[in-house]
């Protein structure tokens, strides 16, 4: 619908049309139903009911309660889909990797809020390039020229997501020349090249703004570190929307402290939240945002709509979406 946010939805492949699939029934919203869900399940033409032997399909909505999904999941092997409420799953990591079964499907949100997230990912870029950081903590007047404008600029986004594709497209009338950095070297549309990730080292040097935009997985931790960092131009500029651990925030601190990196703009951390006195509250070319690249107001409505297609989807309308691969952790 026009002025409203949209999925965004990568490349990479959903359910095979011919595996196996959850039977349809009940669905059950935990840990605690709200309106707006249910609704969405009823659109779907799918029913809310109480957890029960009856239930078939799940829609978690507490990223912070992890362990009881296992709990639920452990006393409920009848269960055949869970929707999980964002577009990371590495919270429920340890969950999914206990109850991995050929009989269980999981899908997450992402893509469904890509735009909001890319939105807060070009604000950052923009902030860092101008020096925002510097001059919003100024208490006096400054005439020094300093600040650089995006035009025209290398960017490296990590990561070939929907929060990707919806920043190249946001990018697009900046004239910017986009490397996007995936698993495979299938191209992007929109960006000059797509490389896989074992070039992050050659690429990092090449790049004026590189875009953590990647699942955080045991592969990923700390896929930003020392050695990384350093090779990253001293003009250049660091923004992170994924997940705080993708970048090693000792390395971070260090490599701003030496000048080593024109700027750094983070939406997460780690640790996270932030401990108050932590030397990036004090870094002068460091952006912090506490993780509000999307509001609730805004993903509420991305959320009931993919709990709405995947409800149609459990009942035999249509193919799921957002489909976790439960072995890659994304």
């Amino acid at each position: 619908m026009t002025g409203q946010h949209r999925e965004v939805l990568s490349d990479e492949p959903e359910r095979d049309a011919d595996a196996w699939r959850p039977a349809p029934g009940a669905v059950t919203i935990l840990p605690a139903e709200t309106a707006l869900f249910a609704d969405a399940v009823g659109r779907a033409g799918g029913a809310v009911a109480p957890l029960s032997p009856a239930t078939r399909g799940l829609i978690w909505l507490s990223y912070d309660r992890a362990a009881e999904l296992g709990e639920v999941l452990a006393e409920n092997p009848q269960i055949g889909w869970v929707q999980l409420p964002w577009a990371g799953v590495d919270a429920f990591a340890d969950v999914l990797s206990r109850h991995q079964r050929a009989d269980l499907l999981v899908t997450s949100a992402k893509g469904a809020y890509a735009q909001p997230v890319a939105e807060h990912a070009l604000a950052l870029i923009l902030a860092s390039l101008r020096v925002l950081p510097e001059r919003a903590r100024a208490r006096s007047w400054n005439v020094a020229p300093a600040g650089a404008s995006l035009y025209g600029r290398s960017v490296l986004i990590i990561g070939a997501g929907g929060i990707a594709r919806e920043l190249i497209r946001l990018l697009e009338p900046f004239g910017t020349h986009i490397v996007v950095m995936r698993r495979s070297s299938q191209p992007v549309p929109g960006a000059a090249r797509t490389v896989p990730v074992g070039q992050l080292t050659a690429e990092l040097p090449l790049a004026d703004v590189v875009v953590v935009a990647a699942a955080l997985t045991g592969d990923t931790r700390h896929l930003l570190g020392v050695a990384e960092l350093a090779l990253m131009a001293p003009t250049a500029h660091l923004v992170n929307i994924a997940r705080g651990p993708l970048v090693d925030t000792d390395a971070l601190v260090a490599a701003l402290a030496a000048g080593a990196l024109a700027g750094a703009a983070i939406d997460v951390t780690d640790p996270e939240p932030l401990p108050d006195g932590h030397p990036l509250w004090n870094e002068p070319r460091c952006l912090i945002t506490p993780h509000m690249a999307d509001t609730p107001e805004m993903t509420a409505p991305l959320l009931a709509e993919r709990i709405r297609r995947n409800v149609a989807a459990l009942l035999g309308n249509g193919p799921f979406v957002g489909v976790v691969d439960l072995v890659a952790g994304y």
